[in-house]
């Protein structure tokens, strides 16, 4: 399987949509409410919500292939200093088990090395319930710590708070 990544532009927030519409459900269908779902998916998956993520929030999205074919995406913003978060790392659910999660990753990583050439540390949020933790410390993620994080609606993000330093 021949892997690509690039950054997204804002001509591919339906793009990101449409591969989150395919990933969300199977991802969190067993940890989470259909209600919460639903709204947790149009509140950061709307083509707007994703277009303001790239231009208000200067969150960085880059999107994966797997032999030309749209895989996944990870999104990033620098949090403060030497800190960045990982806000978004999915691949579609076939890919799963295959590298596109790592090769995702470390592209990810390289690109923050690249503009940013000091020791710095990734912080990624991921759902208590969700056995991708297994997957992160496999990279070399730990645990740092939990944040319950109201969402609205009386929903909250129960996650493990996960980091890995570079450099």
């Amino acid at each position: 399987m021949n892997l690509s990544f690039r950054k997204a532009t804002v001509d591919d927030c339906s793009r990101i949509r449409d591969l989150a519409s395919r990933i969300w459900e199977p991802t969190y269908g067993s940890i989470l409410s259909k209600e919460q779902l639903a709204y947790m998916f149009e509140m950061m998956y709307s083509t707007e919500s994703i277009y303001r993520q790239m231009t208000e929030l200067q969150h960085r999205y880059f999107m994966v292939f797997a032999d030309g074919q749209p895989a996944g995406y990870l999104s990033f913003e620098k949090k403060s200093g030497n800190t960045y978060v990982f806000q978004k790392i999915y691949a579609v659910p076939e890919f799963h088990g295959k590298g596109v999660g790592r090769y995702m990753v470390e592209q990810a990583l390289s690109h923050i090395r690249d503009i940013h050439p000091q020791p710095f540390t990734v912080e990624l949020y991921v759902n208590r319930g969700n056995p991708a933790t297994g997957f992160y410390e496999h990279l070399g993620f730990v645990k740092s710590g939990t944040r319950d994080h109201p969402i609205g609606n009386g929903y909250y993000m129960n996650d493990f708070i996960m980091s890995i330093k570079v450099g």
